[in-house]
């Protein structure tokens, strides 16, 4: 039997549902007091293909009354604790963000602002081209790339990848800046600007860096192969840049020109400068078409290939409109063309078209014509629609189909999450407590209320993750990892050595999921999987 449940908490005022695996009176207990504060009977849900069993689900909303509480069913079986309260995702948010700062490069990270998780500097070292690494040329050309954050598990910087995380995180702060007052204690902090400003600001400076002078920007910057498990200052193998891609010239001209606009406030400069960038590397993709990316033979390190563009290219031309009114008219006619072209509506770095959407449904009145923010709203809430209706089947309130359990299936469920948000913030009445509530229930299953019983951030929650793929984390000595790490989830089909050996064949694909190290297609962490969690506690933060 098991009583599956957010671990980390309920606002007051919302839903309250635990999903259990046998019918039956379960009691919910004060954790303090042991005594029973309210009683719910568990309602059939059905079979749960993704969970590869039937499910029941417990409502106790009646429960108000702030507190940390325990949910215990009639063989004496508990919940891990939770808590009921106002603000109960607080920490979490807080940790979600100051992950970031851990993945830093090219600083050393101090104890005043790291705690226990120093690393002295690293990759600090001139880097060049991969043509002339392949090449063996003698005396190549050097770049100074000094910064930005390691991507995931690995040390790489990867263009696109970083544009989609920052776009999360600066529109979360563009939506909900009073859920961003807290001070994350990073070096900046107490400058003036708010700490998520900052700490995206370290982000955004490494990625200007990464553009050509004609415009084009190079598409990553990685060692030809991954490291070995070792701290990041003992990686001493050679960076280097690799190919422009049109997908990551066109994805920095979007976060340019968002960033330019978010920015203006705080640092006029830098966001003049963005804005600059923003119409070089646009003026880039006018000129050139698709472009793809594969890796040379020989180099394993991450590609994010993608075999369209267009989604790409409609994202940066609604965000180069709100932001560049001279030139809207051609940013506008780009989009409705590209608009009528792109399938899909995702907030992930292989599809973003859903944040060109977000652009324009958000965009100031008069930026674009009713009609077109009509049409793009229409199509968003017609994918919400049926993302909702899939919600309300799921016994764990989780908006995904057993085939939606990919690689990094957790960003699938955040940025879903995401999406119920943007329909919730553009609605009325009682359907914007209907996208609310589907958007709080990707939360819920992210804490803990899924098939195995793991809160999938590090830190949050009693039975949370303990051992992401992350080089630091793995050897640092440290037997906690560091707090706000959201692990990439259960992968319906697991590739890496251990999760095969491990996972029996035949296993529901919610149950796919190993807390081990060397499982990279399961439990490795990444900022792109970070930064829609973030938007998602921004909402319920503020």
């Amino acid at each position: 039997m098991g009583i599956y449940l957010n671990q980390v908490g309920y606002l007051t005022g919302a839903r309250k549902v635990a999903t259990v695996t046998e019918a039956g009176t379960y009691q919910v207990l004060d954790a303090q007091t042991k005594q029973v504060v309210c009683m719910a009977s568990a309602k059939a849900k059905g079979f749960d293909a993704a969970a590869g069993e039937d499910a029941y689900v417990v409502d106790f909303t009646v429960l108000s009354k702030p507190g940390t509480y325990v949910m215990v069913g009639r063989g004496g079986q508990k919940s891990h604790p939770f808590e009921v309260s106002d603000k109960p995702y607080v920490k979490l948010h807080r940790d979600l963000q100051k992950a970031l700062y851990f993945q830093r490069c090219g600083c050393e990270l101090l104890p005043e602002h790291a705690g226990v998780y120093t690393h002295k500097a690293c990759h600090t070292k001139p880097v060049i081209l991969v043509e002339d690494y392949i090449a063996g040329t003698i005396k190549p050309q050097t770049f100074d790339m000094c910064g930005g954050w390691h991507d995931a598990g690995d040390f790489g910087r990867y263009s696109t990848a970083a544009a989609v995380a920052l776009a999360h995180i600066l529109y979360a702060y563009e939506f909900f800046p009073e859920s961003f007052t807290d001070s994350l204690q990073i070096p900046e902090s107490g400058n003036g600007m708010p700490d998520i400003l900052n700490e995206c600001l370290y982000e955004l400076e490494w990625l200007i860096k990464m553009q050509r002078e004609d415009g084009g920007v190079y598409h990553k910057l990685t060692a030809f192969n991954h490291a070995p498990f070792l701290m990041p200052e003992e990686d001493q193998d050679p960076f280097m840049l690799y190919p422009v891609s049109s997908m990551a010239v066109a994805d920095y001209a979007a976060i340019m020109a968002l960033a330019s606009n978010v920015y203006a406030e705080y640092r006029p400069e830098f966001a003049k400068k963005a804005l600059e960038n923003a119409k070089k590397a646009w003026t880039w993709l006018e000129r050139n078409p698709y472009v793809g990316f594969h890796n040379p033979k020989g180099s394993n390190t991450g590609e994010y290939d993608d075999v369209c563009d267009k989604d790409e290219r409609f994202w940066a031309a609604c965000e180069m409109a709100k932001v560049d009114p001279e030139n809207a008219e051609k940013y506008i006619e780009t989009a409705k063309k590209l608009f009528a072209e792109v399938s899909g509506i995702d907030f992930g770095w292989t599809d973003v078209s859903a944040l060109g959407s977000m652009a324009v449904m958000t965009a100031d009145e008069g930026v674009f014509s009713d009609q077109f923010t009509a049409k793009v709203s229409a199509t968003v809430f017609a994918e919400a629609d049926r993302l909702l209706e899939i919600q309300k089947q799921s016994g764990y309130g989780v908006a995904m189909l057993p085939e939606d359990y990919v690689w990094g299936s957790n960003m699938v469920g955040c940025n879903r999450g995401m999406l119920f948000i943007l329909c919730a913030m553009g609605s009325e009445g009682a359907k914007v407590e209907e996208y609310k509530e589907a958007a709080l229930a990707q939360l819920h299953y992210l804490l803990g209320r899924n098939a195995i019983d793991y809160s999938y951030v590090t830190g949050n929650g009693e039975h949370a993750f303990k051992n992401p793929h992350n080089r630091p984390t793995a050897c640092d000595g440290i037997e906690d990892p560091m707090p706000g790490w959201v692990s990439g989830g259960p992968f319906k089909t697991p590739v890496d050595e251990i999760a095969v050996k491990m996972i029996p064949k035949g296993t529901a694909p919610m149950k796919c999921f190993i807390d081990h190290v060397d499982s990279y297609s399961t439990n490795e962490i990444t900022i792109y999987w970070n930064s829609p969690a973030i938007f998602m506690t921004a909402f319920f933060m503020k």
